[in-house]
């Protein structure tokens, strides 16, 4: 598998990856500069308070993914992607011209302006370069190429945060800021010029001018599509949960630490590293595919390390004066929160990169700049009460440590209930955490999976796990046609049932339950489903293919769709085989894990069915070194 690193390097995406970067650094460049310079400057400005400046700048720039995502996502669906992408690079061109205005007539409202155009400049964006990522980028490269952006939007946070504060420190702070501001436009822009043609998947798309009434429609797209909206909904939850810890850095610092100035940096710097790592890693532990079964683990250590970071957080601080970097890090207990913070953004990592790539995998088409737009307005609106439930509980004499635990109790819980609304993170998480642990499973012919549409899959029978192995190399999920009584075994019955198998017996043992199988596999493949059937009839007793049972000829009559034919090699003699030598004790001779294959072939048309060539097909992918 190729690293995703070597996506920078593709027109498809580098010029995407250059231009949102820039974006983001430069938008938390001028909102930090400009807090900052009001925060230390504010009698030259206003009368207003720091703190209420502080919070307006925040509220001003969030404001137009309220009232903008909506139309943003028409505009995404109707035109060329890639040319709104330069249209929206000019438009920051013309805002840092705004602001270099209003730091020459030093003019606060003008500045505010110029900070909720570049909200809109953000909200534009959006969802125009999460929908080009999976017009440009292959299947198998969606993950990396969203592992790259999520991690490269956070290091362009940290630099721009950074940058933003050291220029409003300087001398002739508003000039450095208003010029740092349109060079990193400029730059910006000259990247947009390398994006690919990305033609409108609805160019008569009538776009409707109401915002409110189009954010209500852009919601029932989402909707539409449960697994995709439920992604939005923990995609959502994440920003509310990542926002809370942020935006609390600076009072925890001083408070809670007794650091300066530089703890803050400190705090943001580790938070942003785990993203990176957890970005990066979600990628290699996916294998190339849109992996939701690593959603479940993400989750799992937001809560562990956010309860940690609650506990390890010092009671009194440590003198009643700032303590500089080098006398903090001394501290007992404070390489301990700083580990938390890197794995927290880590598993936020594992977590958040798999809903992104879902919903923008799984979303149709020729609706996909609006459901990403209503994840935007979904995100933003999550971030607002997360700041308003934050603000409440500390004004009420909630300890900021007491929050942070509050909030990764409330993270397990809203986790479990997405898990038990949609089974299938869960299920993903089990099988992938099996086969993992006992398998390295290498997938040679991927690219025959089609990624929509019906088709039977047929494979070779050589262990009791072939199912789960097949489902965690395949980016959909399949329906299995399995024997009734494996269906109904202890511990894989929960995975077989939210899978949604299909139990079949002999017709000597239950015809009744057989035409009932046969009558939901047409069903399935009517709705466009992938179905998977094991045509030996039964477990390999020596390792070698059986003759084929009849039964996947009666699924071709009835419903004449693409037929995959597949081969698993490297099962045979492992744990869960029938093997003689097979068992735990060969198992752990054999050790963990166990490297396994499996071989994908090409299509076979279903016009005329034919036992002895599908048998031929499959044998011949089993046989594959």
């Amino acid at each position: 598998m190729k690293s995703p690193l070597g996506l920078l390097a593709s027109r498809r995406f580098g010029p995407l990856f250059i231009t949102q970067f820039l974006g983001a650094f430069n938008d938390n460049l001028f909102k930090n500069a400009l807090v900052v310079l009001l925060t230390f400057q504010a009698a030259q400005w206003t009368t207003l308070a720091p703190a209420l400046l502080s919070n307006l700048a925040a509220g001003i720039f969030i404001l137009p993914y309220f009232l903008f995502s909506a139309s943003a996502g028409q505009l995404a669906d109707k035109y060329d992607r890639a040319r709104l992408t330069r249209l929206v690079k000019v438009l920051e061109i013309l805002i840092m011209g705004v602001a270099l205005a209003g730091f020459l007539a030093h003019s606060l409202t003008i500045l505010m302006g110029a900070l909720f155009l570049l909200g809109c400049h953000s909200t534009l964006f959006g969802p125009v370069k999460y929908a080009l990522l999976p017009q440009h980028l292959h299947p198998d490269e969606l993950v990396g190429g969203n592992a790259l952006v999520e991690a490269g939007t956070f290091v362009a946070i940290l630099l721009g945060t950074l940058g933003g504060g050291l220029l409003a420190a300087a001398p002739q702070g508003p000039v450095w800021i208003s010029g740092g501001g349109m060079l990193v436009a400029l730059l910006g822009y000259l990247g947009s010029r390398g994006i690919p043609s990305a033609p409108a998947p609805e160019p008569t798309l009538r776009i409707n001018p109401n915002p409110f009434t189009e954010t209500w429609r852009n919601i029932g797209f989402a909707r539409q599509n449960r697994p995709v909206y439920l992604a939005i909904l923990g995609i959502s939850w994440f920003w509310l949960y990542g926002a809370l810890f942020l935006a609390q850095f600076p009072a925890y610092a001083r408070g809670v630490l007794g650091g300066e100035e530089g703890c803050v940096t400190l705090l943001l710097a580790a938070f942003t590293v785990g993203i990176g790592l957890g970005s990066m890693l979600c990628e290699k532990l996916s294998g190339g595919i849109v992996e939701i079964g690593l959603v479940p683990l993400g989750s799992i250590g937001l809560s562990l390390f956010g309860l940690d970071l609650a506990w390890a957080s010092p009671s009194a601080l440590p003198g009643p004066e700032a303590q500089p970097l080098t006398v903090l890090l001394a501290q007992p207990g404070m390489l301990r929160i700083l580990a938390d913070l890197v794995l927290i953004g880590l598993f936020g990592g594992l977590f958040i990169v798999p809903l992104y790539a879902m919903m923008q995998s799984r979303s149709a088409e020729a609706q996909r700049a609006r459901v990403i737009a209503a994840n935007n307005i979904l995100n933003a609106l999550f971030m607002v009460v997360g700041a308003l439930g934050a603000a409440s509980l500390l004004s009420a004499g909630l300890s900021i440590p007491a929050l942070f635990g509050v909030a990764a109790l409330m993270n397990a819980a809203v986790a479990l209930y997405i898990y038990r609304l949609v089974p299938e993170f869960l299920l993903r998480f089990i099988v992938w955490g099996l086969v993992h642990t006992f398998y390295r499973l290498r997938v040679e012919g991927r690219e025959n999976l089609p990624d929509t549409g019906a088709a039977v899959l047929v494979c070779n029978h050589v262990s009791y796990v072939d199912a789960l192995v097949i489902t965690a190399a395949c980016r959909r999920p399949i329906r299995f046609v399995m024997d009734h009584r494996i269906a109904r075994w202890p511990l894989l019955s929960y995975v077989f049932r939210h899978g949604r198998a299909i139990p079949i017996a002999p017709a000597r043992e239950d015809a009744e339950l057989q035409k009932t199988a046969f009558d939901q596999v047409a069903q399935a493949l009517a709705e466009g489903e992938l179905v998977a059937i094991f045509p030996e009839g039964g477990l390999s007793r020596d390792g070698q293919l059986a003759p084929f049972q009849p039964g996947v000829l009666k699924i071709l009559e009835r419903s004449p769709v693409p037929l995959i034919p597949m081969g698993l090699g490297g099962l045979w003699g492992s744990l869960f085989s029938r093997h003689p030598e097979g068992g735990v004790r060969a198992a752990w001779k054999q050790g963990l894990p166990r490297p396994i294959r499996l071989a994908i072939g090409s299509p076979i048309a279903p016009e005329k069915p034919d036992l002895a060539r599908i048998s031929h097909a499959v044998a011949a992918l089993c046989k594959t070194p």
